[in-house]
């Protein structure tokens, strides 16, 4: 296989196995050959069929974003950052999954739209928890991204018929026959011989399924060797729902169903016993959550509109419980939810020494991985695959880069990132996505978003239009 080798890098983040950490390696190269990275040290004296020149920039493992729905946020610039439903806790989930549903068509658009923003971000490997669209492995494999398809299936779905009460609508049947089919995915997933394509056990919400679709659940992932991911403490709402059904929290609940578990990922876990809001009784969530080795997919962007936060993110590390971040929002950029949940948790804790960039960095890299079961992913050394991304050092909002990383979390983002390699293959090349028409793409947004918003009357409770749902942020002139 042909060597590719980034020379004299003014700056590697590479794994230290000996202390189980990212390190600053200056002036060192990287050589890949295939899928794999064969070197990260001071020179590769090996031969190199390509060699690019390192100078000037950070070389750093590609990011892992373990929570993201990719068919639908994109549809929501405009609707849902300001969307909040004081009577139902501030959130607009329930109200805004009702009312605005893209259809198929847009729903594909939505896909590559979002898998462009990640990969424009850095973003190498994903974990897409979308409906099971026809087309969507196709989508997938086309975008160049390591995409572990995560279908979701419920025996319930969310209804409201007014402006306060969340209601489900069952059908168990439906649940089962969504299993069925998502199972089915998942397996064709896994077989894809491009070694890209991975596949998880996504039963949707803790409340809109059985304890039966749950536990089914779980042990056909155990059965494949897969992780388990399922919205869990997500709101207030959820929360009280899941106490009038059982007496217990939805934590709990998970864990007295046999369900938590080091292959178990959680979406959210933001309303523990312990949170603020909730005044509960208990303090027992969080050492269940570790105990158990589950992890937290922490996704700060969409809760903070509400006014809502995890408490704090620092806390739940040093209780031992793995977390990883996510993208559960437009625009899907992992950096930039690195950068909030930092500052979020130092406000929850009053602590600025809570939590640091390297403890988000792990989160986003080698957290992400171990939550996907794959110790191959998220960091830079011989054998891990070659999924990494280059940072312009001279880009002006990294300057001075006297510290790399925070200068791209906290100052450039995605406007730093230059070029991105998954599975050894160049994705993103001076800025521009390689593999799919961004532009196209999101042409079918517009036109999607509108048939979502005129179509927004015949589900909304009320018949409200979408703009009484979702004003203007200006009046229009008069």
């Amino acid at each position: 296989m042909p060597t590719t080798c980034i020379r004299n890098a003014d700056c590697i983040i590479a794994w230290d196995a000996a202390n189980r950490r990212h390190a600053y390696l200056m002036g060192g190269d990287l050589a890949f050959a295939g899928d794999s990275i064969v070197y990260v040290g001071p020179h590769f004296a090996g031969a190199a069929e390509t060699t690019i020149d390192g100078r000037g920039l950070m070389v750093m493992p590609g990011l892992i974003d373990i929570h993201s729905h990719p068919s639908t946020e994109p549809f929501f610039r405009g609707v849902r950052e300001e969307h909040g439903v004081p009577e139902m806790f501030m959130t607009g989930l329930y109200e805004r999954s009702v009312a605005f549903r893209p259809d198929l068509a847009a729903r594909r658009c939505g896909k590559e739209v979002a898998y462009c923003e990640m990969l424009l971000t850095g973003i190498t490997t994903v974990a897409d928890l979308s409906g099971n669209d026809e087309g969507w492995m196709d989508t997938a494999l086309r975008s160049g991204l390591r995409v572990f398809l995560a279908p979701g299936y419920a025996s319930s779905v969310w209804t409201m018929t007014n402006g306060w009460q969340l209601q489900f609508r069952w059908d168990e049947a439906a649940g089962k026959r969504g299993m069925g089919a998502a199972l089915a995915l998942v397996d064709e997933a896994r077989a894809h011989p491009s070694g890209r394509l991975g596949g998880i056990v996504c039963p949707a919400q803790i409340d809109t399924c059985t304890p039966e679709l749950l536990r089914d659940s779980f042990d056909a992932a155990a059965e494949r060797d897969l992780p388990i991911t399922v919205h869990c403490a997500q709101s207030v709402n959820e929360f009280n729902e899941m106490v009038n059904r059982h007496g217990k929290t939805p934590i709990r609940f998970a864990h007295d169903l046999g369900i938590l578990a080091p292959r178990t990922i959680l979406g959210h876990a933001i309303f523990l016993d312990e949170h603020s809001w909730l005044h509960w009784h208990t303090r027992d969530d969080l050492g269940l959550l570790a105990g158990s080795g589950t992890s937290v997919a922490h996704c700060p962007s969409p809760f903070a509109r509400y006014g809502q936060t995890l408490e704090d993110f620092g806390r739940y590390g040093r209780a031992g419980v793995n977390l990883g971040l996510g993208t559960d929002v437009a625009p899907h950029n992992l950096i930039e939810e690195m950068r909030l949940a930092a500052i979020l948790a130092r406000v929850s804790a009053e602590d600025i020494t809570t939590t640091s960039t390297a403890a988000l960095f792990h989160a986003a890299t080698v957290g992400g991985a171990a939550a996907l079961g794959r110790a191959d992913l998220g960091r830079l050394a011989a054998g891990m695959k070659a999924d990494l991304v280059l940072v312009d050092l001279a880009n002006p909002w990294m300057m001075p880069a006297r510290d790399p990383l925070r200068s791209l979390v906290y100052t450039a983002a995605d406007r730093a990132v230059r070029d991105v390699y998954v599975h050894g293959e160049q994705v993103v090349g001076g800025g521009r996505v390689r593999t799919l028409d961004h532009a196209a793409a999101l042409a079918g947004v517009v036109e999607g978003q509108q048939r979502m918003l005129r179509d927004a009357p015949s589900r909304d409770w009320g018949g409200r239009s979408a703009e009484q749902i979702v004003p203007l942020s200006l009046p229009p002139w008069t």
